[in-house]
């Protein structure tokens, strides 16, 4: 069953993949979008919790770490599609798999077999040739070590589901102070910008009286955003509550299968969700791989096909 749970997952996060890509190329506050995708989690799990009269036992607060691990991750993968190239960080996203297995072996002995490695070898190599096909530009470089930084906050995510699994804290309540914590803060620095944006208005109205005005990179951003149609925070937040079914279910279902199966085998599963995101980035975004990277992503898919049929 743990194989059933983890393909669904997959599926769940690979449709949160495509709509972070796409929300991305919007004019709205990333931050605002996180929030309600986050605080959509915290409704659908609480409601959960309570129809299916969950205990609130103390492993539960793990959630809290997990939520924590997930903003940062959610939020280097969202940064990375905004400032990089889409199928570099869909790849390295993809990952952190690797990096369970390794620690989940450190930690509570889960085997690290021959192929085991052998698959950690493929997908490194196939990660470091679509690295290899790109050129140095500060865009690419970019959005890679966003990638990477999402990679290991991911597993991170990970292996804190499988400890909430072998603490035996309540699924739901667990999920419920995860999401509650990421929509504090994502919430938090929203309201932060919005400050800031206060006071870049401010700002403004000095500069008109002949006052000097400096304008951080970031700021001139959401300025230029802000005359170019960007969205209202009510339709920005609405839309992150939408993206947040496919994060909520994906979440439910992953830990679901965490306390069935083996914590690197469920990652290397669910990783496959990066299939969805390239087809997309391919068939709708119209990128095009070069040789090189064809060869890389078909490695790292190999790679995560032999984790799973080797992994056992």
């Amino acid at each position: 069953m743990w194989l059933t749970y983890s393909v669904f997952a997959a599926v769940c996060f690979g449709l949160r993949g495509i709509l972070y890509h796409w929300t991305s190329q919007q004019p709205l506050n990333r931050n605002l979008l996180l929030c309600g995708t986050f605080t959509m989690g915290a409704i659908v799990n609480g409601l959960c919790a309570l129809a299916f009269a969950s205990d609130w036992t103390l492993p539960a607060l793990i959630g809290i770490q997990m939520g924590l691990f997930s903003f940062g991750a959610n939020a280097s993968m969202f940064k990375g599609f905004a400032v990089g190239k889409a199928s570099l960080v869909a790849i390295l996203t993809a990952l952190p798999s690797v990096v369970v297995v390794v620690v989940a072996y450190g930690l509570w002995r889960e085997e690290l077999r021959a192929m085991q490695l052998v698959a950690f070898v493929v997908i490194v190599g196939g990660v470091l040739l679509v690295r290899m096909s790109n050129d140095l530009s500060l865009r690419n470089l970019q959005g890679a070590q966003w990638g990477l930084l999402a990679m290991l906050l991911f597993a991170g995510n990970d292996l804190s589901g499988k400890w909430s699994t072998m603490t035996e804290a309540e699924l739901f309540p667990t999920m419920f102070f995860m999401f509650v914590t990421g929509a504090s803060c994502f919430g938090l620095w929203w309201l932060r910008d919005a400050r800031q944006g206060r006071s870049m208005a401010a700002d403004r109205a000095m500069a008109r009286e002949g006052a000097a005005l400096r304008i951080s990179g970031q700021a001139a951003g959401e300025a230029a955003a802000a005359g170019t149609g960007a969205w209202s925070a009510g339709r920005t937040f609405l839309v992150g509550l939408a993206v947040g079914t496919t994060n909520a279910f994906g979440m439910m279902l992953i830990v679901t299968a965490f306390d069935l199966g083996k914590a690197g085998l469920v990652s290397a599963v669910t990783a496959l969700n990066v299939l969805i995101v390239l087809l997309y980035t391919r068939f709708v975004v119209k990128e095009k791989f070069k040789k090189t990277e064809v060869a890389g992503i078909s490695l790292a898919f190999a790679g995560i096909v032999l984790m799973r049929l080797f992994g056992a």
